[in-house]
């Protein structure tokens, strides 16, 4: 058996302004604006993505999933991130050398270090 991992699916209470954040954060394409699912990738036939849905009724609980991105100056892109409209994140995580932002709906992301 083989899988392919196609893309994270993302609830969102407003699909298409959260996705359009996500695209400028991470300078993506948008490869599908549907008023119920929003898809970003790095190019348009590379994979995985991330694609943007409407939240499910009911739903209350919180994800239990984040992402993590490596850029090479951690200052620059948290100050970036920052001005695009994250903010940061106490989740308990104390002196770490990664930092912890929230993006316009409150997902929790990390941006890491640069690799030595």
């Amino acid at each position: 058996m083989s899988l392919i991992w196609e893309q994270v699916v993302v609830d969102a209470a407003d699909p298409a302004a959260l996705g359009e954040w996500w695209a400028k954060a991470l300078g993506w394409v948008v490869v599908n604006d549907a008023d119920d699912e929003y898809e970003i990738r790095i190019a348009p036939d590379i994979l995985p993505g991330l694609i943007f849905v409407p939240v499910p009724k009911g739903k209350t609980v919180k994800n239990r999933l984040h992402l993590d991105f490596r850029p090479e100056d951690q200052q620059a892109e948290v100050d970036r991130l920052l001005a695009l409209g994250a903010r940061p994140a106490d989740v308990g995580q104390g002196d770490q050398p990664w930092v912890v932002l929230t993006d316009p709906e409150g997902n929790e992301f990390c941006v890491l270090s640069a690799r030595r």
